[in-house]
C-alpha cells in the first residue's frame, strides 16, 4: 500500500494522495487525487479546503464510496439512507480531462501546469505530470507499466519531450509496490489463461469472480463475452459504475459523453432508440457473479466455482493478490492476518505448540508464505470469520485456522480428482494491477529522470542496504543510503541535503539522486 507522505519537494505547495497535515509544511494550495483506492484517501474525510483535482471518473466514484459496515447495514435495512463517506467533497472536487495540459493558479502570481495520463491500474486512475518554475515531475500513483503501456508513453505528444531526452524530469514519484525480481505475466496473458480454464466447464457452471476492489473491469468484460453471460454484481457496485455515464445532451438524449471508455461495455447505453446491454447486471439468476459475499446471493452456493486473481506463480507457490498496493475493502471486505514482524510469527507458532507435527508443518508453511508475500499478511477470507467483527481473540483465531486446514485436508482427495479432470473448484489466474520490478525498470529507463522517489515502502524489507540506487542505477552526485523509518512522513532526495539531515528530517523513504541509469538491470 502507498506510504507516500503527500509532499513533493519540487512543488511543496500541493498535496498528492495524502491529505492530513504534514509537520513542517504550510497547508496546501491545491490537492490532487490519483484514484479512489483507500490507501490514497488518507485525510479526505476531514478535508475542507483547498480544491481537489482528479479525473472525472474518480470524482464520481469517490462521491459514492461507502464503508463496508454502512453499505451492509443499508442492504439489511438497518440504515434507512446510504452513508457516503466523501459526499461532503462535492464542491471541492474539480475534474480535469486526460491528456489536456491544464494551468491551475495556486495563488496570485503562482501557478502550476498539470497533465493527467491513464495509469493502467483501475477505472479513473491517472498519473500526474506537474510542470512549473523550470521543474517537472511525474507522479505515477498506482501503475501497471506493461511493455505496451511504456511504448504508448514514448509516443504520447505530451510526454515525448521527456522520453526523447529533449527535457529531463526532475523526479519520478514511483509506485514501488513490487521490487522483488519476479516476472509478472501481462494482463492479457492472465485473461487468456482464465478464459482457457473456464471454457472447460459445463455450460451450467456458476462462477464467482472475487473482485475485491477497483481494477478488474477488463476481466469482467472478457469473461462476460467468452461465456455469453452478464455478470451479477451487488447494487453497490452497479450504482458505482452506473455513475460513470456522463451528462446527456439536453436536445439529444442519446448523445452522451462517457466519463471512461469502458462505461458502455459495463453498464450499457442507448444506440438510437435501442438499449444496448452492458456486461454488469442486477439479475441474480445468471451464471457469472461478482457480488459481495455478505449480501447472500441465492445463486452462489457450495457448487460454485470460485475465480481468484493472483500476482504470479513462483517456485514457492502463488503470490497472493489480496491487499497488494492497498484498496482492500473498497468493493468487498477481505479480512487479513498481518505478519509484519518476526515476533508476531513466533507468537502465532507458540499457539500451535501442542498440535500434531503434520498440521504444524502446514501452519508454518502458511505463515511463511504470508511473511514472504508483498503485503506480509495471510488472507483469512476462507476461514469462516465474521466480517463485522473487529477484534478476534487468539483462541478463536487458532480455532479458525485449525478448522480451515482440517477442511482443506479432508477435501484434498476430492480436489485431486477434480484436478485430474481439469475441473478444480477454485480457479486462479495471474493479474497484477501493479508493475513488476522489471516493468518499473523499463519505465525509469525510458524517462531517465534525475531522481526517483519510492512511494511504496515496506519497512520490513527496506533498510540501509536497500536504496533507489540499488534498484534503478548508480548515482554520481551523492552516494548515500538513507535509513527507512516506518512512519508515513515525506522524505525527499535533494543534492542540497546532507546525509545526516536526510536521515533525521525525512524519515519515511529517501530516493537517491540519479544522473544515469544502468544500461542493463
Amino acid at each position: 500500500m502507498s506510504t507516500f507522505g503527500g509532499v513533493m519537494v519540487e512543488f511543496p505547495d500541493v498535496r498528492v494522495d495524502f491529505f492530513r497535515p504534514v509537520p513542517g509544511f504550510r497547508p496546501p494550495l491545491a490537492c490532487f487525487l490519483s484514484h479512489v483506492h483507500s490507501d490514497h484517501l488518507a485525510g479526505l474525510e476531514s478535508l475542507k479546503s483547498p480544491f481537489l483535482y482528479c479525473s472525472s471518473a474518480t470524482k464520481e466514484l469517490l462521491l459514492r464510496l461507502e464503508r463496508y459496515p454502512h453499505r451492509l447495514n443499508f442492504e439489511l435495512g438497518i440504515l434507512e439512507a446510504r452513508k457516503q463517506t466523501y459526499k461532503h467533497l462535492q464542491k471541492l472536487l474539480k475534474p480535469i480531462p486526460l491528456q489536456t495540459p491544464t494551468r491551475i493558479e495556486l495563488q496570485p502570481g503562482q501557478d502550476i501546469q498539470v497533465t493527467l495520463f491513464d495509469a493502467n491500474h483501475c477505472t479513473g486512475a491517472v498519473m500526474f505530470l506537474f510542470e512549473g518554475d523550470g521543474k517537472a515531475v511525474l507522479y505515477t500513483g498506482d501503475i501497471r507499466s506493461e511493455p505496451w503501456f511504456v511504448n504508448s508513453l514514448t509516443r504520447n505528444p505530451f510526454l515525448i519531450e521527456y522520453t526523447s531526452g529533449l527535457k529531463t524530469l526532475d523526479c519520478i514519484y514511483l509506485d514501488t509496490s513490487n521490487t522483488s525480481p519476479i516476472e509478472f505475466p501481462t494482463k492479457a496473458d492472465g485473461i487468456k489463461e482464465l478464459l482457457k480454464k473456464v471454457s472447460k466447464y459445463p455450460p451450467d457452471t456458476v462462477f464467482h469472480f472475487t473482485a475485491w476492489t477497483f481494477g478488474y473491469e477488463e476481466v469482467w468484460m472478457a469473461l462476460s463475452r467468452a461465456l455469453k453471460s452478464p455478470i451479477h454484481v451487488d447494487r453497490y457496485k452497479l450504482r458505482l459504475y452506473q455513475s460513470l455515464r456522463g451528462d446527456s445532451d439536453k436536445k439529444d438524449k442519446t448523445s452522451v459523453a462517457f466519463l471512461v471508455h469502458e462505461y458502455p461495455a459495463l453498464t450499457g447505453y442507448v444506440c438510437g432508440n435501442t438499449p444496448q446491454e452492458g456486461c454488469l447486471t442486477g439479475d441474480q439468476t445468471v451464471r457469472l457473479h461478482s457480488c459481495e459475499k455478505g449480501m447472500h446471493c441465492p445463486t452462489v452456493n457450495d457448487k460454485t466455482v470460485w475465480i481468484k486473481p493472483i500476482i504470479a506463480r513462483t517456485k514457492h507457490g502463488e503470490m497472493a493478490e489480496v491487499g497488494v498496493g492497498g484498496g482492500g475493502g473498497d468493493l468487498a471486505q477481505r479480512p487479513e492476518l498481518e505478519l509484519d514482524n518476526d515476533f508476531i510469527i513466533d507468537q502465532l507458532l507458540s499457539l500451535f505448540a501442542d498440535t500434531e507435527q503434520s498440521v504444524l508443518r502446514d501452519i508454518k508453511n502458511l505463515l511463511l508464505a504470508g511473511s514472504r508475500s508483498t503485503i506480509r499478511a495471510v488472507s483469512l477470507d476462507d476461514m469462516g470469520l465474521d466480517r463485522q467483527e473487529d477484534d478476534l481473540s487468539l483462541s478463536e483465531l487458532k480455532k479458525h485456522i485449525l478448522r480451515s486446514l482440517t477442511q482443506k485436508r479432508s477435501a484434498s482427495d476430492t480436489e485431486s480428482k477434480e484436478q485430474e479432470q481439469g475441473l478444480p473448484r477454485i480457479i486462479t489466474f495471474p493479474y497484477s494491477r501493479h508493475s513488476s520490478y522489471a516493468e518499473l525498470c523499463d519505465l525509469v529507463r525510458v524517462f531517465r529522470p534525475k531522481d526517483v522517489y519510492a512511494c511504496t515502502v515496506n519497512p520490513s524489507t527496506w533498510h540501509e542496504g536497500v536504496s533507489i540506487q540499488n534498484l534503478f542505477g548508480p548515482t554520481d552526485s551523492h552516494n548515500r543510503q538513507c535509513t527507512i523509518i516506518p512512519q508515513r512522513e515525506p522524505c525527499f532526495a535533494s543534492q542540497k541535503q546532507s546525509p545526516d539531515r536526510c536521515k533525521t528530517n525525512f524519515r519515511n523513504h529517501c530516493s537517491e539522486k540519479l544522473t544515469g541509469l544502468l544500461k542493463t538491470i
